[in-house]
């Protein structure tokens, strides 16, 4: 029996949010200014999302704790900050650790839906 995980933003409400309108709520956040979002799954998987609003580091852990995997963009060259995170500390990270924000929400929006990085995905795990 295949059995979905469900998602639902931390600190939103506790109503499962789907691949469709995950993306949706991402953006609203990040137009209040939450540039930090954290996403839990049934299965009790966790997926981060930081943003400067141009790249983003986008996580994904089996568990809480867990150092998990990253996206990457391997090309990229430099580093970007803005990444300001809730507690507001501004993060700065090589630019080869996080994505364009445009990749970043395809990443989303497919782990939401599938629970998996897409097949074309860069990404590394930091276990």
């Amino acid at each position: 029996m295949l059995v979905i995980e469900s998602w639902v933003i931390n600190d939103d409400s506790p109503v499962p949010v789907s691949s469709e309108v995950v993306l949706e709520a991402l953006r609203a956040r990040i137009d209040r200014g939450q540039r930090e979002t954290w996403l839990a799954s049934s299965s009790g998987r966790v997926l981060a999302f930081v943003t400067n609003t141009e790249r983003a580091m986008v996580m994904l852990l089996e568990e809480e704790g867990d150092p998990g995997e990253h996206a990457v963009d391997p090309e990229a060259e430099g580093s970007s900050d803005g990444f300001v995170l809730s507690n507001e500390q501004d993060d700065e990270y090589p630019d080869e650790d996080t994505v364009p924000i445009g990749e970043a929400f395809r990443l989303v929006e497919h782990i939401v839906g599938t629970g998996s990085w897409p097949t074309n995905a860069r990404w590394v795990g930091d276990r």
